[in-house]
């Protein structure tokens, strides 16, 4: 490497390589809970806690005066590719290179962000509080995650003002996401005999009711990540080909914006059609974004990071009206793919751009305090 090599290096590859052996599928991360929340008491830390398979911890010092950073990424992973050539749950070095499941996705953010909680926790010269959130369920956005999290955190009297999210974006910082919507459109007509012009076709309706969706424009549109985007992917009628079709079905993907919530999205959507019922299959996958003007912004772009708008979703979508920060090392085209693997070399500079990064939100929160 020829960038300096962080001093906590060694033992993030250690426990990077630890969490790597141990299956931690969604929804199944004991184990990994298990390692993380002993790997944090004996870094020093104290009242290390767990909420299902939740770990966290408060930086000593806490002060509700004072705004609170949230240090976040996940242990889970999804499930191993079928075209995985190596065995996913052995760690192995080659090069620069340590392959292994959720190497990159996110275990190099998680290793990171833990290191940088610890060695954070010593200082007192802070003006925000730091907690740390290593979450389960990511990858499926369960209830059991960040959805159970939040919650539990704001129930305390620790509501995140601000957060790092950790996910592979090669240490750039993502200052935005589209949020997500999948409504299931359902038309409703009457059976008739296609031979006698009878009954009331439900996929005409249906027709009519797609084409408006795909004409319809919200009036806002945002700034930062542009209009929503409706696409209708899926569709299903009749039952043979003399029936007039009483039910038509299809499905709507819903790219939302900070423009609107996804919950006014829906309603709005829902006002543009005619004949259709459309139902939300969640609403948790909200859009974000952080103004440019935000301390966590200028303390990014203070170490020459260029701000882009993530592709992928994340626990940021969870963290609504929170302004988060997305950025951890790894590329997010390695994620869910086979033979995963991340560089040491990015795990290093991560290591050594997370302080660097709350330093100079230090800085900011410090003169403009």
């Amino acid at each position: 490497m020829t960038s300096p090599i962080s001093p906590q290096l060694d033992r993030a590859i250690d426990l990077l390589r630890r969490l790597i052996a141990t299956p931690s599928p969604s929804r199944s991360e004991d184990a990994t809970a298990d390692i993380l929340q002993q790997w944090l008491a004996d870094s020093g830390i104290k009242g290390v806690e767990r909420l299902h398979n939740n770990v966290f911890a408060v930086a000593p010092g806490f002060d509700p005066a004072r705004p609170t950073l949230l240090l976040n990424s996940h242990h889970d992973t999804v499930k191993p590719s079928p075209a995985y050539t190596r065995d996913p749950y052995e760690p192995t070095i080659e090069g620069d290179c340590l392959y292994g499941l959720g190497s990159n996705d996110a275990g190099g953010s998680c290793v990171a962000l833990a290191c940088t909680f610890v060695d954070f926790c010593s200082r007192t010269d802070l003006p925000f509080n730091i907690v740390l959130a290593l979450t389960a369920a990511e990858e499926v956005m369960a209830p059991e995650g960040m959805r159970a999290m939040l919650p539990c955190l704001t129930e305390r009297g620790m509501r995140p003002d601000m957060a790092i999210v950790g996910e592979p974006t090669g240490m750039v910082p993502a200052v935005g996401e589209r949020g997500l919507l999948v409504l299931d459109g359902v038309v409703e007509g009457k059976a008739g005999h296609a031979a006698r012009n009878e009954g009331v076709n439900a996929i005409y309706r249906a027709i009519a009711d797609i084409e408006r969706l795909r004409r319809w424009s919200p009036g806002r549109c945002s700034k930062l990540l542009g209009q929503i985007k409706v696409s209708v992917t899926m569709i299903e009628a009749g039952t043979q080909h003399n029936v007039v079709p009483a039910l038509c079905k299809y499905v709507v993907d819903v790219r939302t914006t900070d423009a609107y919530t996804n919950e006014q999205t829906v309603e709005m959507l829902r006002q543009a059609v005619d004949y259709s019922t459309l139902t939300p299959r969640s609403t948790h996958i909200q859009a974000s974004a952080i103004a440019e003007s935000h301390p966590l912004v200028k303390a990014a772009t203070d170490l020459g990071l260029k701000p882009f708008v993530s592709p992928t979703t994340s626990d940021m979508a969870l963290l609504h009206g929170i302004p988060s920060l997305k950025i951890g090392p790894g590329d997010s085209s390695r994620s869910h793919s086979a033979d995963e693997y991340i560089l040491l070399s990015e795990l290093n500079s991560a290591l050594l751009t997370y302080p660097k990064l709350l330093d100079q939100l230090v800085k900011h929160l410090s003169d403009n305090g």
